[in-house]
């Protein structure tokens, strides 16, 4: 039987949903466009502010689905990690600008079974501890880049540079919009990675 892949939807702004090749689905700061149909098992929030943290639109869940927002991730003060058999879910710093405060915004890393990495960073400038993701090999990073109430372009791209994942993705580009092509493909990272809204990608680990 042939192998079902590891994917990700993006819905567009900052909204994200996984499907593990074992068909769990995550969603991520659920917002934006359309994707919203399938069971969750698991819901992940970065930060507080109301265009990541639209559950309603979440009408399925399956009886075990699992809810992780900021305020568990950073409990006491402490990036937690998360093993939930179908995912591990490691907390990483997120904010360091005026709009979102480090002590209320978190960033993920996901780590599927197959061994693929994701990084969403939310809504976040440079972070200190960008450096060290660079040891983990991530797969496929996303990274804001509005650069109204986050990094732009030009940071995002070295902030790419430091953690020096395989695929880097522009996400989280412009207030009201799903989606904005010329603003992506300003951002000059290597390896980078162009998705568009309602566009789903099939993780590998080349």
């Amino acid at each position: 039987m042939c192998r079902e892949a590891d994917k990700i939807l993006y819905q567009g702004h900052g909204s994200l949903r996984m499907t593990t090749s074992s068909g769990k689905i995550i969603y991520i700061d659920p917002h934006a466009g359309n994707g919203y149909d399938a069971a969750a098992d698991l819901i992940l929030i970065t930060h507080g502010h109301s265009d990541h943290t639209n559950t309603e639109r979440i009408e399925k869940r399956n009886p075990d689905c699992r809810v992780i927002t900021w305020k568990e991730a950073l409990e006491d003060g402490t990036h937690r990690t998360f093993d939930l058999g179908f995912v591990t879910v490691e907390t990483v710093e997120a904010g360091y600008n005026r709009n979102h405060d480090v002590n209320n915004c978190v960033g993920y890393v996901l780590t599927l079974p197959s061994g693929i990495s994701v990084y969403v960073s939310g809504d976040t400038s440079k972070t200190k501890q960008m450096p060290l993701l660079a040891e983990k090999n991530i797969n496929y990073a996303f990274f804001c880049c509005d650069g109204i109430y986050n990094m732009d372009i030009d940071e995002a791209a070295l902030c790419a540079e430091t953690v020096g994942a395989k695929h880097n993705i522009p996400y989280h580009m412009a207030p009201g919009k799903l989606f904005d092509r010329s603003r992506a493909e300003q951002f000059k990272a290597k390896n980078r990675l162009i998705v568009a809204d309602g566009e789903e990608i099939v993780l590998t680990d080349e």
